[in-house]
């Protein structure tokens, strides 16, 4: 059966994660990258939403999940795992990515961020 990967790509939200007390009243911006192994032969065949993986659910969700303050982005990949399989139990595997865009570090740094594979 035809598998095919959903993707988002680099949906950016300001969101409350961090371990520094400021990181989670301040806030910053989060690129946030999943890659979802997913069958996808019936929509080949039907060109019908209904039995695909709607990315626009999956963004809802995301969204949803990275409002919840979390200190650790490893915390946050699994939690977005967690709630996307709810939504999409035909999940098969994937990728989750989030990144922390301005993180707060001694040095010039464009992000630092968890890929989570399952």
């Amino acid at each position: 059966m035809p598998r095919g990967i959903i993707e988002i790509n680099k949906l950016r939200i300001h969101a409350f994660h961090g371990v520094l007390e400021q990181e989670r009243t301040v806030g910053n911006m989060f690129e946030v990258t999943v890659h979802l192994h997913y069958p996808i032969a019936r929509a080949m065949q039907t060109d019908n939403i209904s039995v695909t993986l709607d990315y626009s659910k999956a963004i809802q969700i995301i969204k949803s999940t990275m409002e919840n303050t979390s200190q650790l982005l490893e915390h946050v990949v699994e939690l977005l795992r967690i709630e996307l399989a709810k939504e999409f139990p035909l999940i098969e595997s994937g990728m989750i990515r989030v990144a922390k865009l301005a993180p707060p570090v001694d040095g010039e740094v464009e992000s630092v961020a968890v890929c989570y594979e399952w």
